[in-house]
């Protein structure tokens, strides 16, 4: 039974009313599309602005069953509700992992392909899309459309990245890595400053997982100070079972004055200064190198009940130090320091028509919602304009439509094939209609 409530993402921010449904089936999939207008579908609301909201939605959550795995072969088909979460349970006892994974495992198959997700392993196996073999997609005609990289190839780019504009995933058939180890050898090494950690990332380029936390809120020559780390999955195989690790869970909203510009500068420092060396070896598990995070039940709400925006942009490689230094320096003038920073290095794009990846650097920054936000964000915008990069649609809650048509060039290709699939715009979300991919 459809039920309305008050629904929002991770970012708890923008909040609206929707009607929700759910189904088991393609019979009640295809019910649903014959008696409601228009809908988006969502798995578990793991994206943080509005791109899985709308006023009808469709939750993909109960079509979650694992199909069929190959060990031989290293493929698993599973449908769109099934989450990393549930996947990582299932294959990692069997010496398998996911080929890309954000920094959450508690997203959906089909959230993944509709983001197009990428990793801390993107400059070395791309983004999800890359490693799909099959999958099936319901398109507004009510026909399952099967499609990969050689059949129905244009469904298929669009879907990927498409952010659930093209129709309804349905299932996916994807290759995953061989592991032998529940751990990864880490290594993180510190960085003084941005030129530093450009040639860390350099250095450690044949690593296959690199990340930066950065510092937001330094300046002059320690503008970019940072820890690089970076991981390879270990030799030391391992037979006990495999445990989700959760340390505690947040049971309110924070009030909005906990994170401020000097308790992110506290928190800065103890996180740069914890490493006493300048390179530390460790071997950690799978939890606290891909999902730190989730080791805090609903972190959320340590943004207070107004909620946070998500920032996210990536720079062409050859104007990211550039571009960084600018928009660093903004950020650290305008006081608006982030709790979190993430800086990560992208490989070529090389799935998706409109998916976020390029060649190039990519900074992931969280600000709690504030009067003058939108505004400051405004002139963030323009710089990643200025410089040639773009922002990603998955964490995106206020961007102008301008600024979408400007950075995305194959954002016309896009809006064709989505005219093709979904003709009557029945598939749409507020963010799709706010940056007028579907018109009103």
């Amino acid at each position: 039974m459809p039920t309305t409530t008050s629904i929002s993402n991770w970012g708890n921010y923008p909040k609206l009313e929707a009607i929700v449904n759910s189904f088991k089936s393609i019979k009640e999939l295809k019910y649903l599309l014959k008696t409601n207008n228009n809908f988006i579908a969502r798995g578990n609301g793991r994206c943080y602005g509005d791109s899985s909201l709308h006023s009808h939605i469709l939750s993909t959550t109960k079509y979650n069953n694992i199909l069929a795995f190959d060990s031989t072969k290293g493929l698993i088909t599973c449908q769109a509700g099934v989450s990393f979460d549930e996947l990582i349970h299932f294959l990692v006892p069997k010496g398998f992992f996911l080929p890309v994974t954000p920094g959450t495992k508690f997203i959906t198959v089909g959230g993944a392909v509709a983001s197009d997700i990428h990793g801390k392993n993107h400059h070395q196996d791309g983004s999800f899309g890359r490693h799909i073999v099959v999958m099936d997609v319901l398109i507004a005609a009510g026909e399952v459309v099967t499609c990969s990289n050689q059949i129905n190839s244009e469904l298929f780019n669009a879907t990927c990245g498409g952010m659930g504009l093209t129709g309804i995933i349905l299932q996916v058939t994807f290759s995953l890595k061989r592991i032998s180890s529940y751990e990864i050898d880490q290594v993180s090494i510190k960085a003084h400053n941005l030129e530093e950690v450009f040639k860390l990332f350099e250095e450690y380029k044949n690593a296959t997982y690199s990340v930066a936390w950065i510092d937001c809120l330094q300046s002059g020559e320690s503008l970019g100070r940072s820890i690089l780390m970076v991981g390879e999955h270990s030799d030391n195989i391992q037979r006990n079972k495999f445990r989700s690790e959760r340390k505690f869970s947040i049971p309110f909203n924070f009030p909005s004055w906990v994170l401020n510009k000097w308790s992110i500068k506290i928190f800065n420092f103890l996180f740069y200064h914890k490493l006493i060396k300048k390179k530390v070896r460790s071997r950690v598990s799978l939890d606290q190198f891909f999902y730190p995070l989730d080791f805090i039940g609903r972190w959320n709400k340590m943004y207070g009940k107004n909620g946070f925006v998500q920032y996210q942009f990536v720079l062409p490689l050859v104007q990211s130090k550039e571009g960084l230094k600018k928009i660093l320096t903004a950020i650290g003038n305008s006081g608006s320091g982030s709790f979190l920073a993430v800086l990560k290095l992208f490989g070529e794009q090389d799935s998706g028509l409109i998916s976020f990846p390029m060649k190039g650097y990519t900074l992931a920054l969280d600000f709690p919602m504030r009067k003058g936000l939108f505004e400051f964000l405004d002139k963030l915008d323009a710089l990643v304009l200025e410089h040639g990069g773009r922002i990603y649609l998955t964490k995106d809650a206020r961007m102008k439509k301008e600024i979408f048509w400007d950075s995305y060039q194959r954002a016309k290709e896009f809006e064709k094939v989505v005219l093709h699939y979904n003709p009557n715009l029945n598939f749409r979300s507020s963010q799709s209609d706010r940056l007028a991919i579907t018109k009103l």
